[in-house]
């Protein structure tokens, strides 16, 4: 009597151009990236919206982010091929050259901050500035230093900085205000995504969370809680020079004290639960916060 025989085959996924592309961009990512320079213009325009120029920003930050998230994965596909989460992307997995990467982070790069060039030279400035700072920077030093995180946070908190400018030309108190709530909010950001995905970042090699005897350093909580009070100062210069009312601003301590309470929360428990529960919390805090700088100013 013959035995049947029993196959386990691995199911292969295909990815068309687009989703390799999708994959190359970041999209998810970049769209965030795009609405936050777009809250960024609104705030300073106020009740006054060009929707032609808001436009250009989009697709102009789009592109310009694009170009820097292409360019990480063109420094990392080594890298990218040892994490779960990474190792289907376009370079790490072989499905697309590193010439093709190239060239397409050039042209977008080239064309984006032409079309932000558009707005001023400032703001075509800061996008090289942002492009250079993730592309060259954070993303070979986070391999080295844990201070690549703070060097990261730079170009994360300048499509803000971009949308305001922008619009105004200039880059006032309220502009740095913005800028600096930004910079302090990924911080928590970054480290409870870090916490959670830090077994995957420490197997390929990546220096991004202090660390004591090979583990997560227990006090990361702490230091989370610490740099979302930070924010409070800005916010209330923010509400000093006329950038926001004192319901916005009534609101955004509000929403910084949840935010640095669920840092002190994830410090307190060591645990992924607390980590997940800091992470989306990150996730509504920005969006908020902005949203609050335009409906309140």
């Amino acid at each position: 009597m013959s035995k049947s025989k029993t196959y386990n085959l691995q199911e292969v996924k295909t990815y068309s151009k687009w989703d390799d592309y999708t994959m190359l961009v970041k999209l998810r990512l970049s769209l965030v990236v795009v609405a936050t320079s777009i809250l960024g213009y609104m705030i300073a325009a106020g009740t006054v919206i060009f929707w032609r120029e808001m436009l250009l920003l989009a697709v102009g930050g789009m592109l310009v982010t694009a170009a820097a998230n292409t360019l990480n994965q063109v420094l990392e596909k080594d890298y990218d091929k040892l994490m779960q989460r990474t190792k289907d992307r376009p370079l790490a997995a072989g499905r697309m050259k590193v010439s093709e990467a190239v060239m397409f982070a050039g042209m977008t790069c080239l064309i984006g901050v032409s079309i932000l060039a558009i707005f001023n030279p400032i703001t075509a400035l800061l996008g090289m500035v942002s492009f250079i700072t993730y592309a060259f920077l954070y993303t070979p030093l986070k391999r080295f230093t844990t201070l690549s995180v703070a060097i990261g946070a730079v170009p994360g908190a300048l499509p803000v900085l971009i949308g305001y400018t922008a619009f105004s030309g200039t880059i006032s108190y309220v502009a740095i205000a913005l800028f600096s709530i930004q910079f302090l909010w990924q911080f928590p950001h970054f480290w409870a995504i870090g916490y959670l995905a830090f077994d995957d970042y420490n197997g390929a090699g990546y220096k991004l969370l202090p660390t004591k005897n090979g583990k997560i350093d227990p006090s990361l909580g702490l230091h989370a809680a610490i740099y979302g009070i930070m924010i409070i100062p800005f916010a209330w210069m923010a509400y000093t020079f006329d950038g926001v009312s004192t319901i916005g601003l009534v609101l955004t301590i509000f929403m910084t004290i949840v935010y640095s309470i669920m840092g002190l929360h994830m410090y307190r428990r060591q645990d992924r639960k607390s980590a997940l529960l800091l992470m989306f919390t990150s996730f509504f805090y920005m969006p908020l916060v902005l949203v609050a700088f335009y409906l309140w100013p």
